[in-house]
């Protein structure tokens, strides 16, 4: 019996584990498939872009929400002068692609309003959106992808700027950035001045702030609480007085019932004192023989 009880606990830790990675990896998936929908589309819709010109990428109904920009930069310019052509991202000079290419592909994302449907970072939550930007070989074609890194060879990291982060309730949360890399590993540090993170590789971004449950739900769950045990009370003392009197009465009836069963005694006044005086009898008793001594 407790060779199977193990063999149970086992099978259920394993179940939960084999589901969170599964879980994980669909969610991953779909970040990799939406990064191939959104370089694909771009460059179908863009047809031919110009080099060093930024263009803004509308995309279908069902992605409302997300905003994407595009840009192709030749490798040398990049090298020189690195890439402001985002305002939420500033990528520093002295940087290379690799594998080698004489252009670079540059795809920024915003995904606003999707951010949670893609990404997620267990036990914290999102206080900005998810951007991020990805370098992609023009000359590759899309069946391979296309993606390529990029390599920082100085000292000057990346800067990543949110256009808006969400202020929390409790001003003593720590903030954190996190970085969500292509191959799916999450990469945390700290939120730099006028709130910005700092990196070395490209990649998604966010910020962040350890989960809490919400202080007005926590709050509401007490006024319920005490709410709920007056209420409680009154109902508790409403049931008692009704037991007492229902105690009460039956009592009375049981002595009620019982007077009526026996015989009832008249009172007579004595001094100042009344007391119980029994009546007559029906029959007088009678002398049956007259004969005195």
């Amino acid at each position: 019996m407790g060779c199977r009880r193990d063999w149970l606990v086992v099978c259920i830790i394993f179940n939960a584990w084999l589901w969170q990675l599964v879980h994980g990896s669909e969610r991953y998936n779909a970040r990799d498939l939406l990064d191939s929908f959104v370089y694909d589309y771009a460059i179908k819709k863009l047809h031919r872009p110009r080099t060093g010109r930024l263009y803004n990428v509308v995309l279908p109904t069902n992605f409302s929400g997300m905003e994407v920009s595009f840009v192709r930069l030749r490798t040398r310019r990049l090298w020189k002068n690195g890439s402001n052509y985002n305002s939420s991202f500033s990528i520093p000079p002295w940087v290379l692609p690799w594998p080698f290419t004489k252009r670079v592909d540059l795809v920024y994302q915003n995904l606003g309003n999707l951010s949670s449907s893609y990404y997620n970072v267990p036990n914290y939550t999102f206080v900005a959106p998810v951007i991020g930007f990805l370098a992609y070989d023009p000359n590759r074609s899309s069946a391979s992808y296309g993606l390529i890194e990029l390599h920082l060879l100085s000292d000057d990291p990346i800067i990543v700027r949110f256009p808006n982060i969400s202020t929390h309730e409790d001003g003593n949360v720590t903030m954190k950035c996190v970085r969500f890399d292509v191959n799916g590993t999450l990469e945390f540090s700290n939120v730099t001045v006028k709130s910005s993170c700092i990196g070395r590789r490209q990649g998604h971004f966010s910020v962040v702030v350890p989960y809490q449950p919400n202080q007005a739900i926590r709050k509401n769950y007490w006024v319920m609480g005490i709410a709920a045990g007056v209420v409680g009370l009154v109902l508790l003392l409403v049931i008692g007085i009704l037991a007492y009197r229902w105690i009460k009465g039956k009592r009375i009836k049981k002595m009620e019932r019982s007077s009526e069963r026996s015989e009832g005694l008249d009172t007579i006044w004595v001094g100042r004192s009344r007391m119980p005086f029994a009546s007559g009898i029906r029959t007088q008793p009678a002398i049956e023989n007259s004969y005195l001594p």
